[in-house]
Order: structure tokens, then sequence, then C-alpha cells
């Protein structure tokens, strides 16, 4: 039964505007509770996946539907890829939003006996899946991953020892090696060596990683600021708002005209190949990291919420649509006493799971429709590691020449 007190909340784009219906109003959305409480969220960019105490659900506009029999799940807008103690499968999206599974899958693997909490999805015996064609890849036999991440176009594994292995697509810097190149294989992240990592998360085209000491680190494109450094499209984007006399979110107090001087003379950084250590307010330490296509959330050991990047659709949590180069601690948080627990980015979103204070102070409630009917699943313990997935949103930032994901 899921703890009392605690809560998913979201910020961002909603599965109504993903089906071209009126958005709810903005700020925080309550997520719609099932049997046993809401234990874990999978976000797409359309849709969600959700646990709850009766087992694994589908939700999108207005529709909830049940996925019986089923304990992990790993979505994207091409395909839902399912696990369960015997199988992985993967189903086209219309079929799953539907939960229509009765037919013949698109792909499909029989998993041998294992433990009874395996590692969480994208990983399986002997490789991982990817909700998209051809679904599954092997690991080679020196890489023991206890964890791994998707991005667009590349791939992060938490090593045993808690070393950081990335491979796959390269031209933004998201693998951290130093260069813009891919790699097929995987290859450890040398500038991370030695540093054990506790979590990891992919974005669309960055990487982030969180230290067992509670440091975190950065790497990749900077293009909305996502990596928490200098951007220099945001400094502009301020100068300009500024001069417009519009009222700039994180305002500095400077005039136009030193708006503009400081983004000239401001070391700007919009592709960081290497791990960058991002220092947060009061040099609060991590505890967990999450990324959407070009957004960044983490949690601090004190269950504060900070997040940076894009944020045109008011997943920041800042009761606004601004964009922030600089870590932000989200407020709405602050002024209702909740504390976060665990944050997962999708594509344009950010789920917050919460403690709830013992008063009156929660956010507003959504609608949906109730389950058809209801699951058996068992519960595996929740996970640190985070990615967006391959969601691939029709993200109108895309880098040009960026390999087809769905």
């Amino acid at each position: 039964m899921a703890a009392p007190g605690r809560d998913w909340i979201v910020f961002g784009f909603s599965t109504e505007e993903a089906a071209g219906e009126p958005g709810p109003a903005p700020g925080p959305r309550r997520l719609e509770s099932g049997p046993g409480g809401i234990r874990r969220v999978w976000p797409a960019w359309s849709y969600a996946v959700v646990e709850t105490g009766a087992g694994l659900e589908v939700r999108s506009a207005g529709l909830r539907r049940r996925l019986p029999g089923w304990a992990e799940a790993l979505p994207s807008e091409t395909h839902l890829v399912l696990r369960g103690a015997a199988a992985a499968r993967a189903w086209p999206r219309a079929e799953a939003v539907r939960g229509e599974l009765r037919g013949a899958p698109a792909w499909s693997r029989d998993l041998p006996p294992g433990p009874r909490r395996p590692p969480p999805l994208p990983l399986l015996p002997g490789g991982f899946v990817a909700p998209r064609p051809p679904f599954f890849a092997a690991l080679p036999g020196g890489v023991r991953a206890r964890g791994l991440v998707l991005g667009y176009e590349h791939v992060l594994a938490l090593g045993s020892a808690g070393e950081t292995y990335a491979w796959g697509g390269g031209r933004h810097g998201q693998l951290g090696h130093g260069t813009l190149e891919s790699a097929l294989q995987p290859r450890l992240v040398e500038a991370l060596a030695g540093v054990p990592m506790r979590a990891l998360a992919a974005g669309g085209w960055h990487s982030a990683s969180v230290s067992e000491a509670g440091d975190l680190y950065m790497w990749g494109w900077n293009e909305s600021g996502q990596l928490g450094l200098p951007s220099k499209a945001l400094a502009q984007e301020r100068a300009e708002g500024t001069a417009a006399g519009e009222e700039a979110a994180g305002d500095t107090g400077l005039t136009p005209h030193q708006e503009l001087s400081a983004a000239e003379d401001t070391e700007f950084i919009s592709i960081q190949a290497f791990p960058a250590l991002l220092d947060l307010p009061q040099d609060l330490e991590v505890r967990s990291v999450s990324c959407g296509s070009r957004h960044t959330a983490v949690v601090t050991r004190g269950g504060e919420l900070y997040t940076w990047g894009w944020g045109k659709y008011g997943q920041l949590g800042h009761e606004d649509s601004a964009s922030s180069d600089r870590p932000r601690r989200v407020q709405h948080l602050v002024s209702g006493g909740l504390r976060a627990e665990e944050v997962v980015c999708g594509p344009w979103t950010t789920y917050i799971c919460v403690m709830e204070p013992q008063g009156p102070h929660s956010p507003p409630s959504s609608t949906a429709a109730p389950p058809e009917k209801d699951g058996d699943n068992p519960s595996p313990a929740p996970v640190t590691l985070s990615s967006p997935g391959p969601a691939q949103p029709p993200d109108p930032a895309t880098p040009p020449g960026r390999m087809g994901q769905g």
C-alpha cells in the first residue's frame, strides 16, 4: 500500500494538448490516484504509464486503461514495451493506449527465471531494449550494468562499481568523451573514472550523473540552458525581453544595456563535451536527477526540487513559460509544505512524487475516466535511473540530421 501522504503532481505539457484538445489550467496538476496510490510513473509525450497498487495502467487524454499482468513499462510515441515475469513485449502505441494487447506483439522476448527484483528497464538479460525497432541490443560481455538509460541518440550505463559508460550519437557532446564523435560500443567516461555514481539520466541530447557523495555532473547540449551553464540564446532573450519592458523570470536587476553588455562578456557554453561539476545554490547535495528533452530536474537530499532548461510549457514548475540556464528552486513545493521524494521527467513534463503536509495544502486534482478493470501486478522497488526515453516528441528545436526514433 502507498505510504500515507504520498502523492504525484505534474508540471508542463498535458496529454490533452497532445491530442489537440484544450489543456488544463497552467500550474501543477495532481495525478488521479489509483488503488493503493501511485507508485511509479513512465511518461511519454502523449501518454503515460503509471503503476498503482492494482498494477499498471496507461493514461492518455481523459482515458485510463489497465495493463494487467505486467510489472514495468518503457513508452515511446511509436511503441510501448512491457515487461512481466516471463517475457518482455512491445506493441504499437495506438494499440497500447487503447489497452488492446490481444494480438501478436511487434516484438517479444522470453525471459529466463531471474532475481525477484531485476534491474529496471531498459535492461534485460544479456542486453537492453528500446521502444522502437529493432528493439533489442546485446551488451558487450565486459560491461556489467546495473542500470541503463536512453537518450534520443545515445545510451548511458551504470556499471557494477558505479562507473559510467556512454555510446551512440555524440555530435552534441552527450557522450562525455571530450569529442563530438559517435561511439558504436560502450566506452568508459574517463573524466568520471574513480568517482562512483549512484544515478544517471539521459535527456534528448544531454546527460547527467549523481555521485555517491551527492555531486551533480552535466554534459552535452546546452541550447536551452539544460546543463545549468550560461546559454547565449537565453541571455539574449532576457536582454531583449527587458528592453521590451517584459518582466523576465530570474531578473538580474540590470538595465537593458547592462544585460546586453553582460551577455557579450560572458563565456557561453553551447556544447559541454566533458562532464562538468554543477554547483547548486548553497552547495546542496543531490539525491536524484531526471532529464527531459531539453530540461533537467533534481531532488536534493533535503527534499527540495530544482529545475532548469527549456520551460515553454511550464515544465520547470516556476509558474511561467520562461527557460532558465540557472538551477531554480520550485517554490510551489516550498509554499505548500511539500517534500520532493522522486522526480521523473517526460519530454516536456516533470512528474514529482511528494510527501503531502498534514493540512489542506495540495494542488488541484485532474479528472479522468475510471479504469476499465483491475490488474494484479506485484510492484518492483523504485529506481534512481531516469531518462525521458526515446519518446520522441515533435520537438521544435530538433538539431539537424537527428536520427529517427519513431
